[in-house]
């Protein structure tokens, strides 16, 4: 209890350091800079040209210029938040990536440069994840704004009780991955089981149908949300275009094809964004559903990449966000396991900015 009020403490004066007193001293010298009119600069108190631009933007008395201190008022402390956080604890992780840390000699770390970035290069496990991880990415991105897709057009129809189907559809988002990883870990294991058959003795013993069963818990969790995306975007396509469509005998497909897609590009860019970035940290889920696995082997083709001889026992669904969890907390190799994150933050980055020009370049283009 000591320590922990010694660091309660020492977060508390950090906290009022780093935010607090900056935020206080940024507002007073706008005050005093407004004031005593410090921006002047030559002989005749006229204010050259980049004192004057600050003087209109920011420190005189006009709409614009208080709207933009407000503006600088507000975004201080988020911006205070974000470099504490965020920015320091990203820099740290970097640094720790360097060393041999365990977290068990916090303080006693050796720096030992990219040898943990070699070490993740050589990894089969971390090479097999991230290929499953792929994989499961693509599947999920496909199937997801597939399936809402297809529900937001049906719901935004002249159908009776369509906003109770609505809600239906989007109340598996509103529980957590842990506990819906636990429910159809029980259908999967136990209701499905008493069907026999295909079903029997479970779909989560053999890699490929633990594989597919996360995809369809994973689409029936989020496809409703990705839905409330694409109903907003097709509720604000202007119903004179459809109409004119149907008195020139464009049919379902044409009016799809021609009107409705192009209409709510922009909605598929946000939407492929969040799938994407959804699958990439798929987490809780995993863990309560299949735990990573079950085993099975490595791939012929991975395992020449990695020159195994004898193929090794990977985890099917071993997806990455469960292999850094597995290194960091499990292993205890907290210097590796940073290093993996940083990696992985830098391939979703990366994977992300492509995605999104791509969308954006085709919103052009429709």
């Amino acid at each position: 209890m000591k320590n922990f009020g010694i660091k309660l403490l020492y977060f508390c004066i950090s906290f009022i350091i780093v935010l607090i007193l900056p935020f206080i001293f940024l507002i007073r010298l706008i005050e005093k800079i407004i004031k005593k009119d410090i921006l002047v600069f030559d002989k005749d108190k006229e204010r050259t040209q980049v004192g004057k631009f600050i003087h209109e933007k920011w420190l005189g008395e006009s709409y614009s210029a208080q709207n933009n201190r407000v503006f600088v008022y507000f975004l201080f402390p988020s911006f205070g938040a974000f470099l504490l956080f965020v920015a320091l604890p990203f820099v740290q992780g970097f640094y720790f990536s360097l060393t041999n840390w365990t977290g068990l000699n916090t303080g006693n770390e050796v720096f030992i440069g990219f040898e943990n970035y070699v070490t993740i290069i050589k990894d089969y496990r971390f090479g097999y994840s991230f290929f499953r991880t792929v994989i499961y990415a693509v599947f999920n991105i496909v199937l997801i704004n597939v399936v809402a897709f297809s529900l937001a057009s049906l719901v935004t129809q002249n159908l009776k009780g369509k906003n109770f189907y609505r809600a239906g559809f989007f109340m598996p988002n509103l529980i957590g991955g842990l506990v819906l990883g636990y429910i159809w870990k029980f259908i999967f294991d136990k209701v499905l089981f008493s069907f026999g058959g295909m079903f029997a003795p479970s779909l989560l013993i053999s890699g490929d149908t633990a594989f597919i069963s996360l995809l369809v818990v994973v689409t029936w969790q989020y496809a409703g949300y990705i839905m409330m995306i694409y109903i907003a975007a097709i509720q604000n396509i202007p119903q004179d275009l459809v109409e004119a469509s149907q008195i020139d005998g464009a049919n379902a497909w044409q009016r799809l094809k021609n009107i409705t897609m192009p209409l709510v590009a922009q909605a598929f860019t946000v939407a492929m964004f969040l799938t994407l970035v959804t699958a990439f940290k798929q987490f809780d889920t995993v863990v309560s559903l299949t735990q990573g696995g079950p085993a099975t082997q490595l791939p012929e083709i991975m395992g020449s990449i990695y020159n195994k001889t004898i193929l090794p026992v990977v985890q099917s669904t071993d997806l990455i966000s469960i292999n850094i969890y597995n290194e960091a907390f499990v292993n205890y190799n907290m210097g590796i396991g940073q290093a993996k994150a940083i990696i992985f933050f830098v391939i979703l980055l990366t994977i992300a900015l492509v995605q999104v020009y791509y969308n954006k370049k085709r919103e052009v283009e429709l």
